[in-house]
C-alpha cells in the first residue's frame, strides 16, 4: 500500500513538475539568453548587457516609450469603462427573471467563446459602415476592447452577487434609502471583490490584446505595444533588444503579484 502511494505519489509530482516546465521554462529561457546579446540563442562572446544598455538608445526606446503610452491609456480607459458598464450590467442581470437571465448571460457569454479574429473584423466592418460616427483612432480601440472586456467584468462580479443575501437590500430600502442610495452603499461595498478582480482582468486582456487591436487601429500611426512588436520583427526580425524588454516586464508583474499575494495572506493572518 505504501509502494503504491509512493509511486502515486512521484507521478504526481512529476506531472506538475512537466506542467511548470512547460508554462514557465520558456520565460526563463527568454531572460537567460536576454545576457546573450544577440538573437542565435548563444554565449560564443560571453555574458553580454547590450540588450538592456539599448533600452537607453534614443532610436530604440522611442518607439517603445511611443507604444507604451498608448498601451497604457487604451488599457486603463477600456478596463474603466468595462468595469463601470459591467458591474451595473451584472446588477441588472441578477434583476432579471430565470428564463431572460439565462439567455442574457448566454449572449453575454459569445464573445468569449467567438473567435477572436472574428470578431476583430466584425468590429472592423462595423467600424467601416459607421465611419461617419466612430472616426480611427483611439475611439474605435477603446470600444473594441470595452465590447470583448466587459463579459468578463460580468462574470467576476456575478458570483459575488449571488453569495449576497437579498435581505441586505431590502433592510437598506425599509430604513429609509432610496433604491439607488441602497445600491450604492450596501450591494456595491459587498460586490467590490468581485469589481476588482474584474478591472484586474479586462486591464490584463486589453494590455494583452493583438488581433481585435491590429484590425482596427487604422492609419492613424497608433501603435500598442504588441502591435508594434509585432510590426518591428516583421520588418528586422526580433532583436536582443526585446528579450530584455520581455524580461523586466516578466520580473515587474512577477514581483506585483508577489507582494499582492503577501498582503492578501497578511490580512487573512490578520483576520484570524
Amino acid at each position: 500500500m505504501k509502494r503504491k502511494n509512493l509511486i502515486a505519489r512521484i507521478f504526481a509530482d512529476g506531472y506538475l513538475g512537466l506542467v511548470l516546465a512547460l508554462l514557465y521554462l520558456p520565460i526563463f529561457l527568454i531572460i537567460i539568453f536576454s545576457f546573450s546579446g544577440n538573437s542565435y540563442f548563444s554565449f560564443k562572446n560571453g555574458f553580454s548587457f547590450d540588450s538592456y544598455a539599448a533600452l537607453f538608445d534614443p532610436d530604440k526606446n522611442a518607439g517603445l516609450l511611443s507604444a507604451l503610452k498608448f498601451t497604457a491609456i487604451l488599457a486603463l480607459s477600456a478596463s474603466v469603462i468595462s468595469t463601470v458598464f459591467g458591474a451595473f450590467a451584472t446588477i441588472g442581470i441578477f434583476a432579471l427573471g430565470r428564463r431572460v437571465k439565462k439567455v442574457t448571460l448566454t449572449v453575454n457569454q459569445l464573445p468569449m467563446i467567438n473567435s477572436e479574429i472574428v470578431m476583430a473584423v466584425s468590429l472592423m466592418v462595423f467600424f467601416a459602415v459607421f465611419s461617419f460616427i466612430f472616426p480611427q483612432g483611439m475611439t474605435r480601440l477603446i470600444i473594441s476592447h470595452v465590447a470583448f472586456c466587459t463579459p468578463y467584468v460580468v462574470l467576476s462580479i456575478l458570483p459575488r452577487l449571488q453569495k449576497m443575501d437579498p435581505n441586505m437590500y431590502e433592510a437598506a430600502l425599509d430604513l429609509g434609502s432610496n433604491p439607488f442610495s441602497a445600491m450604492i452603499k450596501v450591494v456595491f461595498p459587498y460586490i467590490m471583490p468581485g469589481i476588482v478582480s474584474g478591472f484586474a482582468m479586462a486591464f490584463t486582456l486589453s494590455l494583452d490584446d493583438f488581433v481585435i487591436t491590429q484590425f482596427n487601429k487604422g492609419d492613424t500611426g497608433i501603435e500598442t505595444l504588441s502591435t508594434y512588436i509585432y510590426e518591428d520583427a516583421r520588418v528586422k526580425s526580433l532583436e536582443p533588444f526585446w528579450f530584455a524588454v520581455f524580461s523586466i516586464f516578466f520580473v515587474v508583474m512577477f514581483t506585483l503579484l508577489l507582494l499582492v499575494n503577501i498582503k492578501r495572506n497578511g490580512a487573512k493572518e490578520d483576520k484570524r
